[in-house]
């Protein structure tokens, strides 16, 4: 057997800076009124030490845990088959890391762990959270507000009852959209079918505006809902071959959506892009690249989306921060071709 050193106490650190045990926990706690030869000493003593403070008592002098929640509405089956929620959390991750927080993923497989979430945001566990991929009848944000934490939303929020000031990260949906269907009628293609997200989520309701903007007069029988998935697009794939085998181009709203639409193509035998155009929104590039054809597809920076959620946060909760955050931040989107438009 092996004995474990004993680890080091916040009075160890006290007597071999030369200072009260007072002084060194303001020091190490962040706390203010010390001078600055006292504070080096204490450091210093840290430092030779190894000490490391204790997290609880350390938030009950400066009301901080340095912890921030990630709330993501959608079940584990979703959030881990999708690199989607990846890019943004390792946005969020980064950001949180660098200043020394950390970060708690809070993930909702039905509507039975709503109340859950809610219950550890208001218990004082976090100091404030992120929130994204909401519908919009999802109860979180009426939840979330009655925790009363500092709260970032990812996506523009349109839920009914929600706060107009709401702090929130997006991207330009409906614009990339416009860009996308304007490529494909530049291409000369006139029946231009669009696969839509989730209806209930604001990306894509913004994207099928962007499509509706450029193509107002289009078949209603052209649009076919989707979920965002390689799955939920071969089975709108299929339906609108069968609603409008003259179709020329498809519009979907997302990579994911776009791969399983490709595959559907390649299966009833029509080339890509030659018989139809495909442009998706994402470009993930696991997905973007590795699609056969290479997909041409709407970019938006998904990590830096998640970079932005967690600074815009970390300045709501920075004591010292002489600005509001804005209310509402949409990041620029861009068309990406390659060979599939």
């Amino acid at each position: 057997m092996t004995e474990t050193a004993p680890r080091p106490t916040l009075e160890a650190v006290a007597a071999r800076a030369g200072v009260s045990r007072a002084t060194a926990s303001r020091v190490v706690n962040g706390g203010d009124g010390v001078r600055e030869p006292l504070v080096e000493r204490v450091r210093q003593a840290v430092e030779e030490l190894g000490y490391v403070p204790n997290q609880a008592a350390r938030s009950l002098v400066t009301r901080r845990h340095d912890a921030v929640a990630v709330v993501i509405a959608e079940p584990e089956t979703r959030v881990f088959a999708d690199p989607f929620f990846a890019l943004q959390l390792r946005g969020i991750s980064k950001e949180l890391t660098a200043h020394d927080n950390q970060l708690v993923l809070l993930l909702t497989e039905g509507r039975d762990d709503h109340a859950r979430v809610a219950r550890y945001l208001a218990g004082g566990h976090v100091d404030g959270a992120l929130v994204f991929s909401l519908h919009l009848d999802d109860p979180l944000p009426r939840l979330i507000r009655g925790a009363g934490i500092p709260t970032v939303f990812g996506g523009r929020p349109d839920w009914h009852g929600g706060p107009e000031a709401a702090v929130y990260v997006d991207s330009d949906n409906r614009g990339g959209a416009r860009a996308a269907v304007r490529h494909l009628a530049a291409l000369g293609r006139t029946r231009i079918a669009h696969i839509t997200g989730p209806l209930d989520q604001t990306s894509a309701a913004d994207r099928l505006q962007g499509f509706r903007d450029v193509r107002g007069d289009a078949d209603p029988q052209l649009v076919a809902e989707s979920d965002f998935t390689p799955g939920g697009g071969e089975r709108a794939m299929r339906e609108l071959l069968a609603r409008r085998p003259d179709l020329d181009a498809v519009f979907a709203a997302n990579d994911l959506a776009a791969s399983g639409a490709l595959r559907v193509l390649r299966e009833q035998g029509r080339r890509v892009p030659e018989d139809v155009a495909v442009v998706g929104f994402d470009d993930m590039l696991p997905v973007a690249e590795g699609t056969d054809p290479p997909l041409t597809t709407v970019r938006q920076d998904i990590e830096e989306m998640g970079r932005i959620m967690a600074r815009l946060l970390l300045r709501r909760l920075d004591p010292n921060a002489t600005d509001d955050p804005p209310a509402g931040l949409v990041l620029p989107t861009t068309l990406v071709r390659r060979a599939s438009a």
